[in-house]
C-alpha cells in the first residue's frame, strides 16, 4: 500500500477537523488534504520511487534528488489554488505570524512531533523494518494519548480500533480488486500490445510522452501505483529510453501520473479513506478534488516535457 495513503488517513483525520473547526468548507478540507498526499511520494523516502528504481535498475539516489523540484511545484502549484479558493470563498486570513506563538505551539507539540522522527530514525539507523517502526510509532502514540496527554480512554481506544479495522479493510478490498484487474492486464499482454500500439503511431518523443502519460492515467483509473510501476515499467521504459528520455526523468512523470490515479474514481484509494474520515459521500469526495487536479496536471506536463526540472538536481549532485 503507498505511503500516501497510509499517511492520508491520520493526517486527513486531523487536518480536515482543524479545516473545519477554522471555518472552511468541509468541501474544501477534503479537496486539498486529498491533493497535497500526491506530494509525499516524491519527496525522498518514497516508495514508488524505490519500487520503480529496482525494477529498472536506476539509481534510487538520483531519483531521490530528482522529485524535489517537482514536489516543490506541486506545492507552490496548490498553493496558489487555495489562493484562489480563499478569494472566491471569502475566507478571510489567518492569524499573524508570532514568533513567541510558534515556540509555544512548538513545545507543547514537541512530544508528537518525535513520531515520525521515530519511524524515520528508526528505519535509518536499522532499529526497525516499516512494519515495526509503525508498530512503534503506535506504542508510542498510545503512551502519550494515555499516560501524558491524558485524552484517551479505554471505550474511544475501542471506537479507534473498530474504526481502523473498518478504514484498512475497505482499502485493503480495493487493493485486492485492483491487483485482479493487473493480473488481467498481464495475462493478454494488453500493456504490451498499448505499447507497440504507440511506436506504430509516432517516433516524435513528445507525442510518444504524450501518449504514454494519457496510458498512465488510464491505467491509473484501476491499478493501484505499486502494482502499475511493476507492471509497466519493463514495458515502457525501453520504448522511451530508445528515443533518448533518460531513466530517471522517466521515472518521476510515471510516479506522478500515477498517483493522479489515487484521486480519480473509481478505484481513487485516497478519495475513499478521505471520504470515511470526513462522513461524506464518495461522489462528494470526488467533486471536492476534481478542481485541485487542474494544477496537479499542469505541474505533470511541465515535468514531462521540461526534463530540466526532474534533472537538475540529480545532474548537479552525481554526473
Amino acid at each position: 500500500m503507498p505511503h500516501s495513503i497510509c499517511a492520508t488517513r491520520p493526517l486527513g483525520t486531523i487536518e480536515i477537523k482543524a479545516m473545519r473547526e477554522g471555518g472552511y468548507d468541509g468541501d474544501f478540507a477534503v479537496g486539498v488534504t486529498a491533493a497535497s498526499s500526491t506530494i509525499g511520494p516524491l519527496i525522498p523516502p518514497s516508495l514508488p520511487l524505490v519500487v520503480y528504481g529496482v525494477v529498472s535498475s536506476t539509481s534510487i539516489g538520483q531519483l531521490f534528488a530528482a522529485g524535489l523540484v517537482p514536489g516543490l511545484l506541486m506545492a507552490i502549484a496548490l498553493m496558489f489554488m487555495v489562493a484562489w479558493y480563499a478569494r472566491v470563498r471569502d475566507y478571510g486570513r489567518d492569524s499573524r505570524f508570532v514568533w513567541a506563538v510558534l515556540w509555544f505551539t512548538f513545545r507543547r507539540a514537541f512530544l508528537s512531533l518525535l513520531t515520525p522522527v521515530i519511524i524515520v530514525g528508526g528505519i535509518l539507523a536499522g532499529l526497525f523494518t516499516p512494519t515495526e517502526a509503525a508498530i512503534a510509532a503506535c506504542a508510542y502514540a498510545l503512551v502519550l494519548g494515555g499516560l501524558v496527554y491524558r485524552t484517551l480512554n479505554w471505550p474511544r481506544i475501542r471506537a479507534i480500533s473498530l474504526d481502523t479495522i473498518e478504514t484498512t479493510a475497505i482499502v485493503l478490498l480495493i487493493v485486492a480488486s485492483a491487483s485482479i484487474f493487473s493480473w488481467i492486464l498481464t495475462t493478454n499482454r494488453v500493456t504490451e500490445m498499448v505499447a507497440e500500439a504507440i511506436l506504430g503511431q509516432t517516433q516524435n518523443v513528445f507525442l510518444v510522452l504524450l501518449l504514454v502519460n494519457i496510458l498512465l492515467l488510464i491505467v491509473g483509473f484501476f491499478m493501484e501505483p505499486v502494482a502499475a510501476i511493476t507492471i509497466l515499467t519493463p514495458v515502457l521504459l525501453p520504448l522511451v529510453v530508445g528515443l533518448g528520455v533518460d531513466p530517471v526523468h522517466f521515472g518521476i512523470m510515471m510516479v506522478l501520473n500515477l498517483m493522479l490515479g489515487l484521486l480519480t474514481p473509481p478505484v481513487g484509494m485516497v478519495l475513499y479513506v478521505l471520504a470515511r474520515v470526513a462522513d461524506i459521500k464518495f461522489e462528494s469526495a470526488v467533486k471536492a478534488t476534481a478542481p485541485f487536479l487542474i494544477p496537479l496536471g499542469i505541474v505533470l506536463l511541465l515535468v514531462t516535457f521540461v526534463p530540466a526540472l526532474s534533472m537538475w538536481l540529480p545532474t548537479l549532485l552525481y554526473r
